[in-house]
C-alpha cells in the first residue's frame, strides 16, 4: 500500500560505475527505501522490515546492516521502518506480492506474520530474525546464541560488582530470546557469586529511553552498581541512567560505548548482516528455507554476536586482566561444547 513514490536516478559510483535507484514511499507506517543495482532487473530481490528506526543505535541499526551487507553481494535491497505489530503480516505480504525472492521480518514478533503469509507465497523466503523456529518449507527463523552473550554478561556483572546487586532493564517478557539472555545473566551472575542479588524489570516500550532510564534508576536506587538490558532505542536509558549514577554497563552496540566510555564495560554486538547474508546465500542455492539456524561461539561461518567494547578491543580498560581471561576461558569452552547452559522462564522471571 504505497501512497507516495519517487524515484531519484543518476546517483553513479566512481568506484564501480553503478547507478543507484532509491525509492522512497510510505508503507503501512513506515519508511520503505529501495537501494537497487543498476542490473537490478537480473538481481535477486531481498527486502527487510524493521520495527523501529534505523538510526537507534541499536536493535535496529544492527538489522539494517543486513541491508548493507545484501546490497554489497549485489542483490536489489528494500527496507521498511517503523512496521508496526498489527501491519507486518501486510508489509511481508506486499513485498511478495511483488516479487521479492526473500522477505526478512527483524524481529521475533514477525513470526506469526510469516507463518501466516509464508503458504500464499512458496517461492518467497520469509526470514524472522530472533525467531523461534522454522515452519513449513519457506518461514526460516534465525537468531544468535543469546544464552551464552547473557551468560557472558552475568559473569562479568558479578564479578565487577561491589553491593552484590545487579540489575537487568528488558521488553518482549517472555520472548524466547529474550527468556534466553536474561535467564542467562541471572545464571552466570550465580555460577561464580551464588550469594549475588539479580533484580529483572520489564518494560512495555522496547523503544522508549525515558521509561527505560526511570526503570534502570529504581535498579539504582534498590542498590544495583551494574545494569544490562536488551532494548532497542530505549537501551540508551540504560546506558544514560549508568552515566548519571556513575555505575557500570553493558550495551548493545560500540556507539553505547561512545554514550558513556568510563561507564559501559562491553556490548553484545550482533552480526545480523553475516547471518542474513548466510541464510539469502543458502536460498540462492535452495537450501535456506524451513529452518531454524542459531549461530553462537561453538558454530561456523559466524558467531552471530560479540563482545566487543570498541573496534578491535572487547572490554573497557578497567576490567581485571583475570576477569578477562575468566570470560575468554568461558568463551573457548561454549566453543568447544564444554559449557552449556539451559535457562527456563523462571530463570528470567521479572523481580529477584
Amino acid at each position: 500500500m504505497f501512497n507516495a513514490h519517487r524515484r531519484i536516478m543518476n546517483l553513479r559510483s566512481a568506484a564501480r560505475s553503478l547507478s543507484l535507484s532509491i525509492s522512497l514511499s510510505l508503507a503501512i507506517g513506515g519508511l520503505v527505501v529501495s537501494l537497487a543495482p543498476a542490473e537490478a532487473s537480473a538481481a535477486q530481490k531481498a527486502a527487510i522490515l524493521l520495527p523501529g528506526s534505523i538510526n537507534d543505535q541499536s536493535w535496529n541499526a544492527q538489522g539494517y546492516e543486513g541491508v548493507k551487507r545484501l546490497k554489497a553481494m549485489g542483490w536489489d535491497v528494500a527496507y521498511s521502518e517503523n512496521v508496526q505489530p498489527a501491519d507486518m503480516a501486510q508489509a511481508m505480504r506486499d513485498y511478495a506480492r511483488k516479487g521479492y525472492d526473500v522477505v526478512i521480518g527483524h524481529t521475533g514478533r514477525f513470526q506469526s506474520a510469516a507463518e501466516s503469509v509464508g503458504p500464499r507465497f512458496p517461492s518467497t523466503l520469509f526470514v524472522v530474525g530472533s525467531g523461534s523456529a522454522g515452519s513449513g518449507k519457506n518461514v526460516t527463523a534465525v537468531d544468535f546464541d543469546n544464552t551464552q552473550f547473557g551468560y557472558l554478561e552475568g559473569v562479568l556483572a558479578a564479578r565487577m560488582s561491589k553491593t552484590g546487586k545487579i540489575g537487568s532493564v528488558n521488553g518482549l517478557e517472555g520472548l524466547p530470546n529474550v527468556v534466553a539472555q536474561v535467564g542467562a545473566f541471572r545464571k552466570g551472575a550465580q555460577s561464580v557469586r551464588p550469594d549475588i542479588q539479580v533484580k529483572i524489570i520489564y518494560v512495555q516500550d522496547m523503544e522508549d529511553a525515558g521509561a527505560a532510564k526511570e526503570a534502570a534508576l529504581s535498579l539504582i536506587a534498590w542498590g544495583a552498581d551494574f545494569l544490562t538490558g536488551k532494548l532497542n532505542a530505549g537501551q540508551a536509558g540504560i546506558i544514560a541512567a549508568a552515566k548519571d549514577k556513575s555505575i557500570y554497563a553493558t550495551g548493545r552496540s560500540v556507539q553505547d560505548t561512545a554514550m558513556a566510555p568510563q561507564n559501559v564495560l562491553t556490548n553484545i554486538v550482533e552480526q545480523w548482516g553475516d547471518m542474513y547474508a548466510a541464510i539469502a546465500d543458502a536460498d540462492a542455492h535452495h537450501s535456506g528455507g524451513g529452518q531454524y539456524r542459531l549461530y553462537g561461539l561453538n558454530s561456523k561461518g559466524s558467531t552471530g554476536a560479540q563482545l566487543a567494547y570498541q573496534a578491535g578491543q572487547q572490554f573497557n580498560p578497567v576490567v581485571p586482566a583475570a576477569i578477562v581471561q575468566e570470560l575468554n576461558d568461558d568463551e573457548k569452552k561454549f566453543a568447544s561444547g564444554d559449557l552449556k547452559v539451559q535457562v527456563t522462564a523462571h530463570d528470567a522471571r521479572g523481580g529477584l
